[in-house]
């Protein structure tokens, strides 16, 4: 399979309650005005990016069921979905953010808990 724009960041596979964002140029406003000016940026190590890949959340526990043992179960694992989607910029905090390199473009793998505020356009991709 040949890589294209399109196609290469499907062989990425984001875990657990991670996403994966692709950082905004500095000075960049989006069209609706949101926009972090280089001193907010520097002083709070704040940054802001499109998430372009999201992981499947936070898994949940199975329940016990010690009381017929030799049942033959398949591990089904379940999860509570991330409030973030493809697409969203989101303003995240840049402490709990890991910087990678892939294909020469920089993206950030960065916890749910470190995201503050996301600003989501639902026609966007559309």
């Amino acid at each position: 399979m040949e890589l294209t724009p399109d196609n290469r960041l499907k062989k990425l596979i984001v875990v657990g309650d991670r996403v994966l964002i692709k950082p905004k140029k500095m000075g960049e406003r989006t069209e609706s005005g949101l926009y972090l000016p280089p001193g907010v940026q520097e002083k709070e190590k704040i940054q802001s990016g499109y998430i372009m890949k999201v992981g499947p959340g936070y898994p949940i526990p199975l329940p016990a069921e010690e009381d017929e043992p030799w049942k033959d179960r398949e591990e089904q694992i379940k999860y509570i979905p991330l409030q973030t989607k493809e697409g969203d910029l989101a303003i995240f905090l840049q402490r709990g953010a890991i910087e990678v390199m892939y294909e020469q473009d920089k993206y950030y793998i960065v916890p749910q808990s470190s995201i503050l505020m996301i600003e989501r356009e639902e026609d966007l991709f559309e």
